[in-house]
């Protein structure tokens, strides 16, 4: 093929590349729902982790604290911002202490007589309205008149207000200016609830910025700043120190790898042409998750690109060991064997991982096997004939043959391998701390300073605590509602006792049908109620014609069947009880809040002793990393094996092969212990160093005071396959001098270009992308060393003071 025909096959490849770009970019839904990486709950408590951290109340709450100017400019931008993020449909509750009589919509006011406990102990009589009516005409003369005067006629006892107040949080702030403040007076404070999850890292990346161009506007041109705090906030920092993170460091390795190719061909055609099995691979795994699945969740994208870095190997092999009088195409049908049982043996490694039940690992099980196969298939098939026929050969360098020959002078490892495998063991086993690290919050990147702020401006709002929450579990919504009232004094009693600061429940806002069938019983009837009305006015300047809406409202609460769940629907009252009562089929929990848990032990013996328990999220969550561990290791367990198979019988079928060479040449060199002992021999030589490197890595990070998590577990298998793959080729080189200076050299660039890439990323601040960074750059300076001491063969050179005539 021609110069010309390369280059247009070239094109017609990048443009096949843009179009499949295209159709997937048509095609990919993204998203950032983390359940899809937890396995599936297994007891009611990881059940109810799952949910509540995806949809819980807490996991929704965002926190505001306004400062920087007096009082009365903070409440001004608290009230500006209220009123702003409430008429955004982003938000499900904006809270700063200010009752909103809109929050109870015109269908449900005559339930307010049902939903309000103020006649719980106070009959609806004529002394009681006496009153409330004097109370209402002091209202009229002070500055709350504006609020209390369209309520008086239809509603003189105020329980529209007081149903209206019960929606703020529990155990809200003091007010100032009619809004929270701190105790010391100098913070404003909102919550405010969003409607995206708080496993969706876009809807609260939207909400975020709903918030700060909200409050841009509410301060204007005055003096203030806004503190934002949260999961949904933490998450949106999170994900911009990431993305910055990720520039810098693909920038450094986008430079660093051009000029590592460059420097290693010397030609800029090289890095070009290495980039389309990359781009293949990577359009290749994003389009198989698409057709797969319904939607593709961010981090397979982030780990389905580093884990396929493997395949930048793939091209470099074909370009290192093209030399004169052999075409690519028969390079790469050379090369093909080997290159395929290392591409074979990691797509078995995750291949096992769509068996592991978890959503996301069959994701990126998916993606790196296409991506894998893709590559692979690219470069034997397709790269070739793009490359040019008649390079320099890398045999001939001078540097690679002084290389060589140090690296001949070394040591064969026998015995000492196993000295090395016993102290790797002992070092991981004896080494001080816990093995494995089940706290999820131990890889968080948030500093230290914004969680300290996080837990001041909680305890301030008598926010709920993320860690704690008591459930009570029943048949349907009224059986927990009922038991949740039963609770209620002992809460009450613990809040006394100083063992609890808050608690919220649905039942706060939702009384069991019970219990408002029992308000019902004790309104009176109509007669009844104008009765003791006419005998309230007598001494009073209101007229009796002012209240027929209030007797309506009576007469209908009466007789109205008991408010339900389902009737909250697209009400205030659906966010906050929705929050806290999970419905299911057969089957409901009710969650209480706790704020100020100072007593976590004593909580929990109360609540036992009235049909509830104290979860524990943390316990929990542990409880399911564990579980999702289980799953990893034994998917790698089978892994592992069927990766010794597949080694096993490649290793077998090239001795056979080299064997019915020799015989058709007439000059048959049998193996010394038959083909079993040879293939034996030779598997030991390519699975050894990725073993050993593996004992090695767990070593140094154990010694260093790593605790293992599952990210570290995944970055081991990418090294493992790097592992594989250099020890795959230095096995193919054989007793071939030349081949053993290609394979050589190809190897010092794929190492070189893997180490930069991850070194970068041990560097990093997010400990996810250090924990990957630091154990495959571990792994691939231990598989280089090992691989080279242990896989390669001994070889003479024909001509040693002669063996190359030019420099790398």
């Amino acid at each position: 093929m021609d110069a010309r025909l390369r280059f247009t096959f070239a094109l017609l490849w990048l443009a096949l590349l843009l179009l499949a770009g295209w159709w997937i970019s048509a095609h990919l839904q993204l998203t950032g729902d983390l359940r899809k990486f937890m396995p599936a709950p297994e007891t009611p408590e990881q059940k109810l982790l799952i949910d509540e951290l995806g949809e819980g109340p807490g996991s929704r709450l965002l926190l505001v604290a306004l400062s920087g100017a007096d009082a009365p400019a903070l409440a001004a931008q608290s009230k500006a911002l209220h009123a702003a993020l409430a008429a955004d449909d982003q938000f499900a509750l904006v809270a700063n202490g200010d009752a909103d009589l809109d929050a109870i919509p015109e269908r449900l006011r005559p339930y307010r007589y049902l939903l309000s406990p103020t006649l719980d102990a106070q009959p609806l009589d004529a002394a009681y309205l006496a009153g409330q009516l004097d109370e209402r005409v002091q209202d009229l003369g002070s500055p709350a008149g504006a609020l209390v005067e369209p309520l008086v006629g239809s509603d003189p006892t105020l329980e529209t207000l007081k149903v209206a107040e019960a929606l703020q949080p529990a155990n809200a702030p003091q007010r100032v200016q009619g809004v929270w403040f701190d105790r010391a007076g100098k913070r404003a404070l909102l919550v405010v609830q969003t409607r995206a999850a708080g496993f969706d890292p876009t809807g609260q990346q939207r909400a975020v910025d709903a918030i700060n161009a909200a409050y841009a506007k509410a301060r204007g041109n005055g003096a203030g700043a806004m503190v934002l705090s949260g999961p949904g906030a933490f998450s949106v920092e999170i994900g911009g120190r990431t993305e910055a993170e990720a520039q810098w460091i693909g920038t450094f390795d986008t430079i660093g790898l051009v000029v590592l190719l460059i420097v290693a061909y010397r030609s800029w055609k090289i890095p070009v042409l290495g980039v389309l099995p990359l781009a293949s691979a990577g359009l290749a795994g994003l389009g198989a998750v698409a057709l797969l699945f319904d939607g593709v969740h961010g981090i397979t994208v982030a780990f389905g690109f580093t884990l396929i870095g493997v395949v930048q190997d793939y091209p470099i092999h074909l370009f290192s060991h093209q030399r004169p009088g052999v075409t690519p195409l028969q390079n790469a049908r050379a090369l093909w064997p080997t290159l395929a049982t290392g591409v074979v043996s990691t797509c078995i490694a995750y291949f096992t991982f769509l068996f592991s039940g978890v959503d996301g690992l069959q994701q990126l099980a998916v993606f790196t096997v296409a991506g894998l196969l893709v590559a692979a298939l690219s470069t034997r098939l397709l790269l070739p004939r793009l490359i040019d026929p008649t390079p320099r050969d890398f045999a001939d360098s001078r540097l690679l043959a002084r290389m060589w020959a140090w690296t001949r002078h070394l040591p064969r490892p026998r015995w000492s391998l196993l000295a090395f495998a016993l102290a790797a063991l002992a070092a991981t086993a004896l080494a001080p701390g816990a093995f494995w690290q089940n706290d999820l919050s131990k890889l968080t990147p948030v500093p230290a300073d914004a969680l300290a702020r996080d837990a001041d401006l909680r305890a301030e709002l008598g926010a709920p605590d993320v860690r704690y929450v008591l459930t009570l579990q029943g048949r349907d919504d009224e059986a927990v509602l009922e038991a949740s009232e039963r609770l209620r004094p002992a809460l009450d009693q613990l809040v006394r006792d100083g063992a609890l600061a808050g608690y919220d429940m649905a039942a706060r806002y939702l009384p069991s049908a019970a219990v408002q069938r029992a308000r019902q019983q004790s309104l009176p009837d109509a007669a009844t109620l104008r009765a003791a009305l006419d005998a309230a006015l007598a001494d009073s300047p209101f007229r009796a014609d002012v209240f027929g809406e209030f007797v309506d409202d009576v007469a209908k609460a009466k007789a109205l069947p008991p408010l339900s769940p389902a009737q909250l629907a697209g009400t205030p009252l659906e966010t906050a009880v929705g929050g806290l009562l999970l419905g299911g089929s057969g089957h409901a929990t009710a969650l209480v809040s706790l704020a100020g848990l100072e007593d976590p032990a004593e909580v929990a013996r109360v609540a036992r002793l009235n049909g509830a328990a104290l979860l524990d999220m943390k316990a929990a969550s542990e409880s399911l990393v564990v579980a999702y561990r289980g799953r990893v290791l034994a998917a790698l367990a089978v892994a592992s094996l069927l990766l010794a198979l597949t080694v096993w019988i490649a290793m077998r079928l090239s001795v056979l092969a080299q064997q019915r060479v020799a015989h058709a040449t007439g000059a048959p060199r049998p193996p010394r212990a038959g083909v079993t002992g040879e293939t034996a021999r030779r598997t030991a030589r390519v699975l050894l160093p990725m073993a050993l490197t593996t004992l090695l890595i767990l070593a140094v990070l154990r010694l260093c005071g790593v605790e293992l998590t599952l990210f570290h577990l995944v970055a081991l298998i990418l090294a493992a396959g790097l592992g594989l793959d250099y020890a795959l080729f230095f096995d193919h080189a054989g007793d071939d001098y030349a081949d053993q200076l290609r394979t050589l050299h190809a190897l010092i660039v794929c190492s070189l270009m893997t180490l930069l890439v991850f070194f970068l990323l041990a560097l990093s601040s997010i400990p996810v992308l250090r924990a990957i960074g630091s154990t495959v750059a571990l792994g691939v300076f231990g598989n280089f060393v090992l691989a080279l001491l242990i896989s390669r063969q001994p070889a003479t050179p024909n001509d040693p003071d002669a063996a190359g005539v030019s420099d790398p």
